[in-house]
């Protein structure tokens, strides 16, 4: 790609640049069809980005220009290595391209001025971090053993935690994949469900199994599971066990007593990693039972070797509606008092 060309405007605020693209093929799928992925860019950043040929005119603010050619560079790169990009991708690169003007907090300007985002790849696919949570998440879970990832539903830290272990597993750095997730009763009383104890924890670990298919081709997620490689393990059945050379996520872990979280995180064994997954604002214990993650959270606080990644309303990458759903739950929340009735005000 070639610099870009940069001219004055009338406004002193505003900047007008040309980018220019040297793969015509590459600059169609960069601009989508009928520069959809152009008009996404307008929509996001407020700027004018108009298309000819190989080239691309964006003229806007300054800072909202930079942030465009942020995330052309990007995406173009990431078609240059073979990758295909949707909306998604697109919308991703725009919240990474604001987010790195935020340099003591995200470091993603590493090379030449270039975002250079963390990323999770097997060899059926490669994501790449479509938030700043996302992009410390992922290098959270590649240099620590016991990562934390909290937040409301939408945010891609179970599907990131799914992806991270079926990249170790291929490269051989464990030797096996341990996932965990506690039934929605706190006690986990299966034995009424149907089937041998696989097919009654599937129902609740259908989420980790559709991440594991995403990565992996489907026959040989099948020969690991009937190897042992990928273990199915119901939380209660964690008890007594070292769990040593594996990737261990536990999902869903707000619905986890004080006991059991404390029984898990002591299974850590000799190169294992744990991932802990949850939504402290979707607990369903009892009443009066204390959620194992929140005072899991509480406790390791400072602890070292341990990292917390908080996602929040603005990490949804499933459905922009999503965010607003998240947000509005949130808001309505603080409206209710410790009684569960409508705070009168």
């Amino acid at each position: 790609m070639t610099p870009p060309d940069r001219s004055a405007s009338g406004a002193s605020d505003t900047t007008h640049i040309v980018l220019t693209f040297d793969n015509n093929r590459l600059a169609s799928a960069l601009f989508g069809q009928f520069d959809q992925n152009l008009a996404l860019i307008e929509q996001k950043l407020g700027v004018d980005a108009r298309a000819r040929g190989n080239q691309v005119a964006i003229r806007g603010d300054a800072t909202a220009t930079d942030h465009a050619r942020r995330t052309l560079d990007f995406l173009y790169e990431r078609l240059q290595s073979g990758s295909e990009i949707a909306a998604s991708d697109v919308e991703g690169a725009i919240r990474m391209a604001i987010a790195s003007d935020d340099q003591l907090i995200f470091p993603t300007m590493e090379r030449k001025g270039k975002m250079a985002l963390a990323q999770i790849s097997t060899r059926k696919k490669t994501l790449v971090a479509r938030t700043p949570t996302q992009d410390a998440y992922i290098r959270a879970m590649e240099r620590s053993e016991l990562v934390f990832g909290i937040g409301p539903a939408g945010t891609g830290k179970t599907y990131l935690a799914v992806a991270h272990a079926a990249q170790l597993l291929e490269r051989g750095a464990i030797d096996r994949i341990i996932l965990s997730r506690p039934a929605v009763e706190a006690g986990e009383r299966l034995g009424f469900l149907p089937g041998d104890m696989k097919e009654k924890v599937d129902p609740y670990l259908r989420p980790l199994y559709d991440a594991l298919y995403d990565m992996m081709p489907g026959d040989k997620v099948e020969r690991a599971i009937t190897a042992g490689v990928i273990e199915i393990a119901p939380l209660a059945f964690m008890r007594g066990r070292t769990l040593t050379n594996a990737v261990v996520i536990l999902d869903e872990a707000q619905n986890t007593t004080s006991m059991q979280m404390k029984m898990f995180l002591t299974r850590l064994g000799e190169n294992a990693r744990m991932i802990v997954t949850g939504d402290p604002s979707q607990i369903d214990l009892p009443r009066g039972v204390k959620s194992g993650l929140v005072e899991a959270l509480r406790i390791l606080k400072g602890v070292e070797g341990v990292i917390t990644c908080r996602f929040r309303d603005v990490d949804v990458v499933r459905h922009p509606l999503v965010a607003r759903i998240v947000r509005a739950y949130d808001a309505d929340s603080t409206m209710i008092d410790e009684s569960g009735k409508p705070d009168p005000r």
